[in-house]
């Protein structure tokens, strides 16, 4: 990950066995999904009962290129009769759900930059600003589309080089059109 872990405890103290299996779970997200770029987890207590144990909710954020995947796991209540407050059962149901979005994503995104058929267009970069974290695209129609780094699906960003052919998806951002899930083709 280009980003360091981020882990957080809430209404509770830190747990270095918590903090382990967390960085267990992430190391193994990490080699299933290679362009994980950040993660942040926050593990919560809700409350203490003695009757049916603290209850924890587990929170998770990962950053991939060009997006944030959140995955929030709540206990299951008391009167449930699969009521299973255990924090590491709460640990592995938000990771788990985690993996699959990351999946679905992967999944996703694959289809989203398979080519130049479908959604993608193709467009040829004209300018890189390394130290500001992004470039631009030449369109067909003569426009520049700005694009991140974390938009630059199979490969480097300091790989890139001014006037090379690559496919994009064009989306609308907050000041207009931008490239999105930009592919250097094969």
């Amino acid at each position: 990950m280009e980003r360091p872990l981020d882990i957080g405890f809430h209404n509770m103290p830190p747990s270095p066995e918590v903090e382990a299996e967390i960085r267990r779970r992430v190391d193994k997200l990490e080699r299933r999904y290679a362009n994980l770029i950040g993660c942040r987890v926050t593990v919560e207590a809700l409350h203490n009962q003695h009757r049916t144990g603290n209850m924890h909710e587990v929170h998770i954020v990962l950053s991939v290129p060009g997006r944030d995947l959140a995955v929030s796991r709540e206990p299951h209540r008391p009167g449930d009769r699969y009521a299973r407050p255990d924090i590491r059962t709460a640990l592995r149901d938000a990771f788990e759900a985690a993996e699959r979005q990351l999946e679905t994503y992967k999944g996703v995104k694959r289809a989203d930059t398979s080519g130049p058929s479908g959604s993608a267009l193709t467009g040829q970069v004209t300018q890189l600003l390394p130290g500001e974290d992004h470039g631009f695209i030449l369109n067909a129609l003569g426009t520049q589309l700005y694009f991140h780094r974390d938009s630059v699906t199979n490969g480097a960003f300091e790989d890139l080089t001014i006037g090379q052919s690559v496919h994009y998806v064009e989306e609308e951002g907050d000041a207009g059109p931008v490239a999105t899930k930009v592919r250097v083709p094969a």
